[in-house]
């Protein structure tokens, strides 16, 4: 029986001159190979005997034009993030500013001048500009960008604490996405790792001890961006951290992860400002709190940022002129006083967040069951960690069937699902996103039977 179907599967040839698919507009190498997978996939179905005949050619050439245009979507494309997390790290973190993403797109649009000086008609430094910016911002002396945090955490170490011990606290030896260990960078730095401490108290005489019995030559902060302990705890901050490396003459180098340029919207995080007063180096993230593109982001004393920007392994990190383009925007947008996308979600308040789950309640309830919801978020993206977030969110209904449509819409819209319901979490909304979500409602109401 099985034999029968597989002999009535359409041919190759018969399959691919169809008007359907000759009239497509899409290359036909990739007509070919959508035509293959559809025809593999019946003739296994055949095989397993989940289908009792083959597929007609009609059938099989609407399956090969789903293939094609899957096919020829890029694989990274725009989704809608309704989850409620700002910097949600599998949806690529902070969206760009419009200042941003407009400097991209005018960079990328033709050639630009990246490593070439306008004023002295002669070549020039790719990263001035921003370094000038983030001295502005910052107070630092020096300042250097790379292409993430971790590539910043390594080139600091490898260039300014080779061969010597290093001092850091048990609590603060983190592992963040990806298995990135801090033991395991301090290692591959060719730094000695001198823990100190517990993991749940580390005094500030414990650094003393290291630096005073010549285990330690220098000092290492490391912000706990995805995690918090809470109870019986104590930790050695920054300002006495700075003093004790100034009395002994050792270097403090400080991770702060994150990143936080101004405290106001972002509870209880330590800014970068007052890193760089008490540390001789801080690194942190351009995708996060800053609310720009990936990047690693160095400051610090003069001389220390001048070694480390001479270091072979800079190079090897440097960031392309994409990510400089959005980072320059980036800081001129918090220059100028314009909170990001992401910094403006995390400052949200309650009262503003419960109003848009009521307008786009009112927009969906037509179209399926729909009620409004608290829905406590998280910033996301190993920062501000135990912060909880107020919001609200448009919770719908059939959970499951709406969640995997809305995944698989021409815009996916990422929800989650809680208590039998899909939340659609106002907070993390762009504009335009409510009127995606309404047509992909829409369709999918459309095709209910």
């Amino acid at each position: 029986m099985a034999g029968k179907g597989l002999s009535g599967l359409p041919k190759m040839d018969v399959l691919l001159a169809r008007e359907e698919l000759t009239g497509c507009g899409l290359p036909y190498a990739l007509v070919r190979r959508a035509a293959r997978q559809a025809l593999e996939e019946a003739r296994q179905a055949l095989l397993a005997g989940s289908l009792e005949a083959a597929p007609t050619a009609e059938q099989a050439a609407a399956r090969t034009l789903e293939l094609a245009r899957a096919l020829a979507r890029p694989g990274l494309t725009r989704v809608v993030n309704a989850t409620g997390v700002p910097l949600h790290t599998n949806l690529g973190r902070a969206p760009l500013s419009p200042r941003a993403a407009e400097a991209v797109r005018a960079v990328t649009a033709g050639y630009c001048n990246l490593e070439y000086d306008l004023d002295r008609g002669a070549r020039g430094g790719r990263t001035g500009r921003v370094e000038g910016l983030l001295k502005e911002l910052t107070g630092a002396e020096g300042a250097y960008v790379v292409n993430n945090n971790a590539a910043a955490v390594l080139l600091m170490l490898s260039v300014l604490t080779p061969g010597l011990g290093v001092a850091i606290s048990r609590g603060e030896l983190v592992e963040i996405g990806g298995s990135f260990r801090v033991p395991d960078i301090m290692a591959r730095s060719g730094a000695r790792l001198v823990e100190v401490g517990t993991t749940n108290k580390t005094r500030l005489s414990d650094y003393a001890a290291a630096l005073d019995s010549g285990a330690a030559q220098a000092l290492l902060k490391v912000h706990p961006s995805n995690f918090k302990v809470v109870g019986f705890t104590q930790a050695a901050e920054l300002p006495e951290l700075g003093a004790l490396a100034r009395e002994k003459q050792a270097l403090l180098l400080c991770d702060l992860g994150s990143g936080a340029l101004d405290a106001g919207p972002f509870s209880g995080e330590p800014t970068v400002e007052e890193a760089v007063r008490r540390a001789d180096v801080v690194c942190f993230s351009g995708d996060k709190l800053l609310g720009g593109p990936q990047a690693g982001i160095l400051l610090g004393k003069a001389d220390l940022i001048a070694r480390i920007k001479s270091d072979p392994l800079a190079r090897a990190l440097r960031l392309d002129k994409l990510s400089l383009a959005a980072l320059e925007a980036t800081l001129m947008d918090w220059r100028d006083g314009i909170l990001p996308p992401a910094a403006a979600m995390l400052g949200a308040d309650r009262a503003s967040l419960r109003r848009r789950a009521e307008e786009l309640a009112v927009l969906l309830a037509p179209l399926c069951p729909c009620e409004v919801i608290e829905s406590p978020g998280e910033a996301g993206g190993g920062s501000m960690p135990g912060v909880s977030l107020p919001g609200w969110a448009a919770a719908l209904t059939p959970a499951e069937e709406l969640e995997r449509f809305f995944r698989r819409w021409e815009v996916p819209v990422i929800g989650r699902i809680h208590k039998g319901k899909l939340l659609l979490d106002v907070r993390t909304l762009l504009p335009g996103d409510e009127a995606v979500i309404a047509a992909a409602l829409a369709r999918w109401k459309g095709e209910q039977p």
